[in-house]
């Protein structure tokens, strides 16, 4: 699964916007340190939404290949309740 949170690097330690969630107590991470006067934070944000619904294709794939489905309308919803479309 893939999860992506900002935070800061500071001190020798990285401190998380936010908790993740349904992660595993010891999970492998790759982190990635961007350069605070080059990056836009706009386009860091649309990146990481790139990111999620890459992650997001992936588990319906692994969904889907475990027999798990569900109808369109749910589906529907789940977009609505996302993205507010």
């Amino acid at each position: 699964m893939l999860k992506t949170i900002e935070g800061i690097y500071q001190n020798g330690k990285i401190q998380l916007s936010e908790l993740p969630q349904d992660i595993n107590d010891r999970s492998q991470v790759l982190v990635t340190f961007l350069d605070p006067n080059t990056i836009d934070s706009t386009k860091l944000k649309q990146f990481i939404d790139y990111l999620e619904t890459i992650a997001g294709i992936q588990k319906g794939f692994e969904e889907l290949d475990a027999g798990k489905t569900r109808s369109i309308e749910d589906f529907i919803e789940e977009m609505h309740k996302k993205y507010g479309i």
